[in-house]
């Protein structure tokens, strides 16, 4: 379907493409505060293991060296990453961005 044949199926039917709707000003959401998470991995264990782990105690997680890591906005899968090093600071760096349909 070419633009003016979707144009007109939409009621434009003077060959004209209509202007959709467009978010001009997002600015009013910029300062909304959002929680984001990188998830390395999970496990699962008892409250009991838990209580014996000691400093230095090692948990194993259900991840591989190199694999990416889960990177959640607000309990919300949106991607997947790698663990980067900036400076003396860890950091997550996104390598494929998670599309999921809303409910």
């Amino acid at each position: 379907m070419s633009l003016n044949e979707f144009d007109n199926s939409r009621g434009g039917g003077g060959g004209e493409l209509e202007a959709l709707p467009v978010v001009k000003d997002l600015e009013s959401v910029y300062d909304i505060p959002v929680q984001i998470s990188a998830v390395l991995g999970k496990t699962n264990m008892q409250v009991s293991t838990l209580m014996r782990l000691n400093k230095g105690a090692v948990v194993e997680l259900d991840r591989k060296v190199g694999e990416a890591i889960d990177i959640y906005v607000n309990n919300r899968l949106v991607a997947r990453g790698e663990v980067v090093v900036v400076e003396d600071r860890l950091g997550v760096t996104m390598t494929e961005i998670i599309k999921t349909e809303r409910a």
